[in-house]
């Protein structure tokens, strides 16, 4: 082959191998652009997801501590509901001579709260597990007919029209408390009894039940031990000791009495209903009940 054609010949086959090279660096390039553009994309959608989940974490967490004040609310003592007008009996039992000392407040507390998760917390449960009005209604009727003891009937009336009057105001996130409360004033079918209501109250503010009726125990216990300090049968520093050590029994009479419907309530302690029965008699009295 002559030399001329041996020189076209080799400048061909470069060519083409610099051509090839110059494919296959494209090709990588090409594969590595579209790799990174496809990991760039990942990374949008799984910081989109992130963003997502944060956002609905976020709101999760703003609703529980919007609930946590309510729930604090409902059971602080400035909530005008009328719950530091009675003293549950015990001024009646003071008259009586039956509490006298420390002592015997300590157990008048305790069979307070035992009566009242006998009777009262199977309503509140009842309400908490079905929070509308019918039921609303046939509870308080039931209760209504339940309460024998005319002084703690209207005791439970006149604290249950205070609450739900108080609580239509201030929850205003549950505005069907309000609509339930319009609708029944001035019908004659509701007495307003205060257990069945707080249950109402809880259920529409989404406060789970064991909470609910702990915080109903709390302020039955908080408002007993309030009325003896006004009292003067034990001054607040030993009121506050004694709201303490009896916080173990309160739980004990808790998870006693929680989580029964309406058809199990029953008087334990029919001497503390005599006794407060006795309190419109009383020739002066500090207390409506």
């Amino acid at each position: 082959m002559p030399r001329k054609l041996k020189l076209l010949y080799w400048t061909g086959i470069l060519r083409q191998k610099k051509k090839r090279d110059h494919l296959e660096v494209f090709s990588s390039c090409l594969k590595c652009l579209l790799v990174f553009l496809w990991r760039c994309q990942s990374l949008h959608f799984s910081m989109e997801e992130r963003v997502e989940i944060s956002e609905e974490t976020r709101k999760l967490a703003s609703i529980d501590s919007l609930l946590q004040w309510s729930q604090w609310q409902l059971l602080d003592s400035i909530l005008p509901t009328g719950g530091f007008a009675h003293s549950f009996g015990l001024e009646a039992a003071i008259q009586a001579r039956t509490v006298s000392r420390p002592e015997d407040l300590q157990a008048f507390v305790i069979n307070v709260l035992e009566n009242s998760g006998s009777l009262f917390l199977p309503f509140v449960y009842s309400a908490i597990m079905s929070p509308d009005m019918q039921n609303w209604h046939k509870l308080d009727k039931i209760l209504d007919a339940t309460l024998t003891n005319e002084v703690a009937r209207k005791a439970s009336i006149a604290q249950g029209s205070a609450l739900i009057r108080v609580a239509a105001c201030v929850f205003s996130e549950a505005p069907s408390l309000k609509m339930m409360r319009d609708a029944s004033l001035g019908t004659g079918a509701v007495s307003f009894h205060h257990a069945p209501i707080f249950g109402l109250i809880c259920g529409l503010l989404g406060l789970d039940s064991g909470t609910s009726q702990r915080a109903y125990m709390f302020i039955t216990m908080r408002d007993v031990i309030s009325a003896a300090t006004r009292l003067n049968l034990v001054g607040p520093l030993g009121g506050a000791v004694l709201q303490h050590q009896i916080a173990l029994v309160a739980e004990d009479m808790s998870k006693k009495w929680m989580d029964r419907s309406f058809e199990e309530a029953c008087q334990t302690t029919p001497l503390l209903d005599t006794v407060q029965g006795c309190h419109g008699y009383l020739f002066s009295r500090l207390f409506s009940s």
